[in-house]
């Protein structure tokens, strides 16, 4: 009886564990709908503006400065004030964003309510995975902390689908008029809002991180999160983390230092990881990929639907991971995503170098298997990474900084990778012009290569590691 009785608890448990993990990764479902949003908005947004390649590619891109600058911060502000109240901040920048996208007048003003939708997702980007490392047992911390990935994911093919919709019913054009007389892109930032807000009610709901409650000499509070996290006598757990968290101090960007002045070698890690994830060129697919299919003869309408199946494969090749992360353990997906992702991209760089030229339009071309071989090797490559380089580079964040400087260590690897991604998305429109989209995908191809050797030598086994033992 006493056994069916800790079996019932520890279910309770699991799922109050999910719930709150699961609220936290709101912010990532507005991380992924912010940065996908403009997918479908695009060329509207580039002819209601008369902007030319450069401008567009800031238009699109300006976000991740702005999410540069939100990650740099979040950290010291979480530190300070709290998980929970960096969330609200996020969730009432999220919600201006997308409101003040929606209604810009020029393209100017729209920079500055993306920007700041891109502080928002910054700081949802170092604060979802934080806490949930803090809250999650360590049996199950690697599942949790793919929901972030997860919530990533399902928030770009949400925004897929909404754009895809009100394209639809707007006569299949982003450009065409949507409810009561409005050009549909302008509906499609305005979409965000409703998410948004629910973020901020979440935000008030679930309870503060527990080693942010001990940092901050709060022990009772703590030690009731714990319990209803991890059930049973948690005296001993809390501890464990006044030990390894409680300094003379608050947490300083100066402890990523090592003695020597420099960073610390694990800081360098969390950063290479941040920085490849970016350059194989995943947001390409993301940003861009219904200008990428027209631009090789499929509709406007064919393009937009192609870009939600590719959300769809990378929903479900996420849940993969989801799944066996905690099983297989960190590193050997990454390396089987690595290996994957170079195969697919390198042949995505031959097929689109050797793709004739529409001298019309100055477009590659791919008729008839050309074009279906190219889209089925696009799609196996976000199967490669939506098993392992999207979720799991995001679990790796959350553990592999010790407690004292974890908010400050996410904070520059969050930051850094936005800069990349900022990097890959502003010269895609460039390369894409100028080069071609096999050089582009070339270059993707040699940051998977080189992602090959960094998880060989550089990535160590976290799999069942309590983040105490960090």
């Amino acid at each position: 009886m006493a056994l069916q009785g800790s079996t019932i608890n520890q279910g309770k448990t699991v799922s109050y564990v999910i719930l709150i993990a699961s609220a936290a990764a709101l912010g990532g479902f507005l991380f992924g709908y912010d940065t996908a949003v403009i997918n479908g908005a695009v060329s509207a947004l580039s002819k209601a503006y008369n902007a030319n390649s450069v401008m567009t590619g800031f238009a699109v891109s300006c976000a991740l400065l702005g999410s540069a600058l939100g990650a740099f911060v979040a950290g010291p502000i979480a530190d300070r004030y709290g998980r929970l109240k960096t969330m609200l901040v996020a969730s009432v920048f999220f919600t201006l964003s997308a409101i003040g996208s929606g209604i810009a007048f020029g393209i100017w003003d729209f920079i500055f309510w993306r920007a700041l939708g891109g502080v928002a997702v910054g700081m949802a980007s170092v604060i979802a995975p934080a806490y949930i490392a803090e809250v999650a047992p360590a049996h199950l911390r690697g599942r949790l902390g793919s929901l972030q990935q997860l919530a990533i994911v399902v928030g770009i093919f949400v925004a897929l689908v909404c754009d895809y919709l009100i394209a639809l019913g707007a006569g299949g054009s982003a450009e065409g008029i949507f409810w009561f007389g409005v050009p549909a892109w302008r509906w499609m930032f305005w979409t965000e809002a409703p998410p948004a807000i629910i973020y901020g009610f979440a935000a008030l709901v679930i309870p503060e991180s527990p080693r942010y409650l001990a940092a901050q000499g709060r022990y009772a509070e703590a030690t009731n999160v714990l319990t209803k996290v991890l059930g049973g006598n948690v005296e001993a757990k809390i501890e464990e983390i006044r030990q390894t968290v409680l300094r003379e101090r608050r947490p300083k960007f100066s402890d990523l230092l090592s003695r020597s002045g420099g960073l610390l070698p694990i800081v360098w890690i969390g950063m290479g990881l941040s920085i490849l994830q970016q350059f194989v060129g995943i947001n390409v697919i993301f940003y861009y990929s219904s200008v990428l299919w027209q631009a090789v003869g499929f509709s406007e309408r064919d393009s937009l639907l192609i870009t939600v199946i590719t959300g769809i494969v990378n929903i479900v090749t996420t849940l993969i991971a989801i799944a066996y992360v905690d099983k297989f353990g960190r590193k050997p997906l990454l390396m089987l995503g690595s290996i994957g992702m170079t195969v697919t991209l390198g042949t995505l760089t031959v097929v689109f170098a050797n793709a004739a030229i529409d001298p019309a339009t100055g477009n590659p071309t791919l008729p008839g298997t050309a074009g279906i071989f190219a889209l089925l090797a696009a799609n196996l490559y976000v199967v490669f990474f939506g098993f392992s380089w999207g979720p799991i580079v995001w679990v790796l964040l959350g553990e592999i900084f010790n407690n004292k400087i974890r908010a400050a260590a996410l904070s520059i690897a969050a930051a850094v990778q936005w800069i990349a991604n900022f990097l890959v998305s502003t010269t895609f429109p460039p390369l894409l012009k100028y080069f071609g989209l096999g050089s582009a995908y070339g270059l993707y191809t040699i940051a998977s290569a080189i992602s090959i050797f960094f998880v060989a030598f550089f990535i160590r086994e976290t799999k069942g590691k309590e983040l105490e033992e960090m």
